[in-house]
This record gives structure tokens, sequence and C-alpha cells, in this order.
């Protein structure tokens, strides 16, 4: 898609004005695991576990979500030492819509994260067409995946993490999997149509439909550091998923990124992308949400977002919950992919709405900066990002120097210096 308004269609944003910028590292105190794939064999080895394991067992592992730091490993980690006790295992997309909702799609995603029949060596098998399990005490439809439902037992592995568009003592990770994502589109949609805002109750509902028709025998459950790095890994047994995914949420909320400044004029974000948040940028990081109500993260004015990762494969969603783009990001929108996501959802405000369009970076970076209220150009407080996953490394501006000078919590890392852009307009803040 091409917007063409012509030159000077914002007036003179004054390139020359706009702040210097210094890189500043956060340092986060959490947890990391040393060695992953050593962790992995040592949770199955667990005789809660060990015992689950039976010669000849057809075993479904659950696979799907974005982002998860050493993914590939851990999941060839877990096929091997399932194969090791005489089981059989394969692989099932446990993805929800994501992928365009088609079984090709979601090959290609598992393919992303380096999750392959040759490189995990087991059959993946892939039905977009879940069985109707149940329903809830409201009615509410629940669906879940065939093949799944077919073997003789069922291990999800997903990270453990908050949501981004409801509260409650479980959100992202293993419960959420088993009722949404392994219900393909169809279940998603299902559940989803009766409101984000109640899955507090509904996705615990969900599970325990489920897993009357389901063999649940464990999950192993992740938890990430604020470095976007493997926190803890646990295998948990299916009795005891709700108490103890409740457990490690709260960890999951303790060890989480987030930028450590609370207050500031502007977000400069390089990249939305479904690798790095089911919302493409992560609300809880971004203080921006999509569902009415929800609060957390900082307090700034206004956000430009420059692009869309490759990984995202085109799936620009969340750009609405900018106020600006460049012409580039939009090119590059795949909307069908984006619509499926609001559809599937019931959440479109501002999730796939398109915002201010600029020609270039700069000038979105321009517009950003001008429609900032209450601030002396040059003086603005601007924090730039890579992703709302990577919080390690970030820009902030010359008016925040002293504060992150005297912040223990901060490393700075370079000199000040003018936000960089080629002839064409193009930001390269980004690329060190």
């Amino acid at each position: 898609m091409e917007v063409t308004f012509g030159e000077n269609m914002f007036g003179d944003l004054d390139y020359k004005s706009f702040p210097k910028m210094v890189k500043v590292k956060q340092v986060f105190d959490c947890p990391s695991v040393d060695d992953v794939e050593e962790c992995v064999r040592r949770e199955v080895a667990k005789p809660e576990i060990n015992q689950l394991i039976k010669p000849g067992m057809q075993i479904a592992v659950l696979a799907g979500s974005r982002g998860i730091a050493h993914i590939n490993t851990i999941i060839y980690t877990l096929i091997q030492e399932l194969k090791k006790r005489g089981a059989e295992p394969f692989i099932v997309p446990a993805m929800a819509s994501h992928g365009g909702a088609t079984e090709k799609g979601q090959r290609l995603l598992l393919e992303s994260y380096g999750i392959t029949e040759e490189t995990m060596g087991v059959e993946i098998r892939c039905n977009m067409d879940p069985e109707l399990v149940g329903e809830t005490d409201y009615g509410v439809k629940i669906y879940f995946d065939r093949n799944a439902l077919a073997a003789d037992g069922i291990i999800p592995v997903n990270r453990i993490k908050c949501h981004t568009a409801f509260r409650g003592k479980t959100e992202s990770g293993l419960m959420k999997m088993m009722a949404i994502g392994a219900g393909k589109q169809k279940g998603a949609e299902s559940l989803h149509s009766y409101g984000a805002d109640k899955f507090a109750t509904l996705l615990p509902d969900a599970y325990n439909v489920i897993r009357k028709k389901a063999k649940l025998m464990f999950g192993l459950g992740i938890v990430e550091n604020a470095y976007e790095d493997t926190a803890l890994i646990e295998a948990i047994p299916g009795a005891t998923f709700q108490q103890r995914e409740a457990e490690l949420l709260v960890k999951a909320n303790e060890w989480m990124s987030k930028i450590m400044i609370d207050h500031f004029d502007a977000l400069l974000v390089n990249k939305t992308g479904k690798n790095y948040s089911g919302d493409g940028m992560d609300p809880n990081i971004m203080g921006r949400f999509a569902v009415p109500g929800m609060t957390g993260g900082p307090d700034y004015q206004r956000m430009a977002l420059l692009d869309v990762s490759e990984e995202s494969h085109g799936n620009a969603v969340g750009m609405g919950l900018a106020d600006v783009i460049p012409q580039k990001l939009l090119a590059k929108a795949d909307f069908r992919q984006m619509y499926m996501n609001a559809f599937t959802s019931k959440m479109v405000t501002p999730i796939v709405k398109i915002p201010i369009v600029a020609q270039t970076d700069q000038e979105a970076v321009g517009v950003m900066l001008r429609l900032c209220c209450r601030v002396e150009k040059g003086k603005e407080k601007v924090i730039a990002i890579k992703n709302t996953l990577d919080l390690n490394e970030i820009w902030v501006s010359e008016a925040l120097l002293d504060e992150v000078k005297n912040d223990p919590r901060f490393e700075i890392l370079s000199e000040l210096e003018e936000i960089p852009f080629d002839a064409e307009g193009n930001c390269h803040l980004f690329d060190a």
C-alpha cells in the first residue's frame, strides 16, 4: 500500500533540532539457566514426571509460541528424552490463528523457530480442523486439536508470562496453550467471542473442559528473564498446572524486562513483530493496551514505530498502537494476517488500524516530536528501543542524561550523538 501526500505535508519539522541521544545499558537483577539441555533432561527425569512416560506411547508435544529463547533446543531435548524412554513423540502446532490460520503458515512459523521434521527428527502433524470437546458452564464451545486428542499423552511446552489483554492468577502459559493455541483458529475465536476481558475465569474453565477429554501428562513451563534468556524450565504434572503456573507467573512478572524510566515525552520503537509479542509490541512494556481498563508501563505522550521484523512475515499487528509510522512499514504490512488476528481475538482498536503515515523514518520521528506538547524543541525526553523484547540496551535523549547518570540501574555506553539518518531518511540508530 502506498500513501503519497507530497513534500512538506507536515510543514517544517526542523530536523536540526532533534535531540541528541546516548546509548545506555539497563542492569536487571534476575536468574539465568546455564545449560538448557541439562535442565530439560533433569526435569524429565524427576520421578513424578519420569513415571508418566511409557514405552510405545504416542505423545503429542504442543509447540508454537513465538519469541521463546532456545525453543528449538528445548523441544529437541524433550523429544530425545521421550524417545530414550521408548515413547513415540510427534509435534503439534498449537498457535491458534497464527500463520494466517493455515497449515502451511503454521509450519513456516515453526520452521522460523528452527522446528522442522528434519531438525527435530519427528513428524509434525498439523490439522486446522479441531474437534469440539465440550462447553463451559456459560455455553462457550471448546475445541482441541484432533491429532493431540488421538495421542496417548500430551505435553504442552510454553513460556509463562503476563498477558497483554487481561489479568488473572494465570495468564499466558501452558493452560492458555491448551485452551486457545491447541484449539486452532476455530477454538481461539470461540473463546475470544466471549471477550478477552473474561479470560481470567474463562481460560481455567476451558482448560478444565479439555482435561476431561485430553490425556495431559505434564507441561514444560518456561520462564524468561529480563535479558530475553531462559531463567527457569520446569516440568509440571497436569494435576498441579493451575497452582504451579500461578506461582511461576509471579516469578515471570518479577524477572521481566521493562523500561526503567517512568515518565518521558516520546518513545521510538524500531520494530514490531509477532516474534516479540502477540500484540507485536508488548503493551506491558509500552504502557499502551488494546483493551480498555488495562494499566501498567511508562507514561509518555507520543510513539513512532519504524518497521516490522522479518520473522513476523509482514504481520505488523500492533502498529495501530503507534501514533506515526513511515511509508515503508505500511508497504510491508500483510493485512490478511493482521485482520485474521483481529477477527479471531475480537480486538480491532487499535491493533490493526493505521496511524499517521510519514514518508520516511526521519519524517516519522519529526512528526512524533512535534506532536508532543509543553516541551521545547531539542529538549524532548525521548527513549528509543529496538523492540519490546530486547531492552538490555536502549537510547535516551540528552534531557534524560542526568537521570540515568545518577541511577545505578543504568550504565552509559556511548557519547551523545545525533540520530543517524541516511540520504533516503532511513534511521540507523539501531544498526550497532
